[in-house]
């Protein structure tokens, strides 16, 4: 990531949406570039052949979809159709460019979604739920928009899973929830570079009762 301000620690430094609008509206236009590739960040793929390999289908809500990732990598498992979600429209904008999303969607998920109840029959995130970002009382707003039988299938960093009570809050959803697991996985490539160049992150799936 040499030659940008941007990187990890200054994405798991941001404390609230508004800061990762600013944050993210700066990054877009080199986040592919200088943070996934440089990284060889591995996050969207993990997600998008779980999916498939859980049997997900579409339509998909996309989580945090950033600069479309996720929605690239679900293309090419042909899983369609996807929408993307993120609360940066900047980000999206470089996500419309790659034509994997129906429709991109500038929405804070720290509040009520734009979404009527039970549109999805999939929900995906990479990269979303860590520190800096998301928690896991997101869930009660992503369950709401999807079907039951919804696939779910997002990354946590795992030192982000422990610290925002990831593990209790999903115990607390057991009657709403099947099928949950936990998958770990390395975030980043071989060839990164960095002190998150170790991160470790958890696979986390299971379906809307």
């Amino acid at each position: 990531m040499a030659g940008t301000e941007h990187n990890v620690d200054g994405a798991y430094a941001l404390k609230t949406p508004a800061d990762s609008v600013r944050y993210y509206r700066d990054w877009a236009s080199s986040y592919d570039r200088d943070f996934a590739a440089a990284m060889g960040y591995r996050s969207p793929a993990v997600v998008a052949d779980a999916f498939a390999a859980l049997g997900g289908k579409g339509p998909v809500l996309d989580v945090g979809a950033g600069t479309g990732l996720v929605g690239e990598a679900l293309a090419r498992a042909g899983i369609a159709p996807a929408d993307g979600l993120d609360n940066s429209a900047d980000m999206l904008a470089v996500a419309a460019e790659k034509g994997v999303y129906c429709r991109t969607i500038t929405a804070d998920l720290t509040h009520p979604l734009p979404l009527p109840d039970n549109t999805y029959s999939g929900c995906v995130s990479a990269g979303t739920f860590t520190t800096g970002h998301v928690g896991p009382e997101a869930f009660a707003e992503l369950l709401r928009v999807v079907t039951p039988g919804a696939l779910f299938v997002v990354t946590v960093h795992n030192a982000f899973y422990e610290a925002a009570g990831f593990a209790p809050y999903f115990a607390g959803l057991a009657d709403r929830i099947a099928g949950f697991r936990t998958e770990p996985f390395e975030i980043y490539g071989a060839g990164a570079e960095g002190d998150h160049s170790g991160d470790r992150g958890w696979i986390v799936s299971f379906c809307k009762v």
